[in-house]
């Protein structure tokens, strides 16, 4: 029975979804095919890392497409999560959709102005605007990665507990390895201004996620 409510759900706009992002993957392929062969290469080598972050341009057309393709491939993971815990109506989940698509957009974008404009009031703006950089293409990286699963998850598989958790740990790994990586390119500077690393964790790198964590969970 549980397979069937599975396969007779409305998908559609899940699929057109799915096709944008296709699509957009493979205009960012066609447009910028050596920048997309040196950044699928990101854990094999530090190439696109080191030679591109120097560019300090977080808004260039490629960063652009493949954060639309994380915004809308990572907000139907969350959806379906959020489905998977609350039963909501089917009628409502467009709506649904358009919201955590909304929230997921704004609170980046909201996380990375706050970033800017700290680094400009203590003129660490090359650092910053490198790491920011780097931190954007690490996820957009980990959100092509988990773009499989979520196809599996949503046209294969029956949604689990075992799925969320796997899912979830997976992207919390991946996260905390890419910002690892970051920080060790750092390790003199870190070093030298400790304290000030510790404060820029802990307001900028883990409250955010604790008060939205909260948000979600009371609201």
């Amino acid at each position: 029975m549980q397979a069937i409510e599975h396969y007779t759900e409305p998908l559609d706009w899940i699929t057109i979804i799915f096709l944008i992002c296709f699509i957009l993957i493979v205009l960012v392929r066609n447009l910028y095919p050596n920048r997309f062969t040196e950044f699928l290469s990101i854990l094999s080598s530090n190439k696109f890392m080191l030679f591109k972050g120097k560019e300090n341009n977080a808004f260039h057309g490629f960063n652009i497409i493949l954060f639309t393709v994380n915004a809308l491939s990572v907000s139907v993971l969350l959806f379906w999560f959020y489905k998977y815990y609350t039963n909501p109506s089917p009628t409502n989940y467009v709506f649904i959709y358009i919201r955590i698509f909304t929230a997921y957009v704004c609170f980046i974008l909201l996380k990375f102005g706050v970033e800017k404009i700290i680094s400009n009031i203590f003129n660490m703006d090359k650092i910053v605007d490198i790491y920011l950089f780097q931190k954007l293409s690490y996820r957009n990286y980990i959100a092509i990665l988990v773009f499989p699963f979520t196809l599996l998850l949503i046209y294969t598989f029956t949604i689990s507990d075992l799925w969320v958790y796997g899912i979830v740990s997976f992207i919390l790994f991946a996260n905390l390895t890419g910002i690892f990586n970051i920080f060790r390119q750092y390790q003199k500077l870190i070093s030298a201004n400790w304290f000030y690393f510790i404060l820029y964790l802990c307001a900028l790198e883990i409250a955010p996620y604790f008060i939205l964590y909260k948000l979600i969970t009371v609201y």
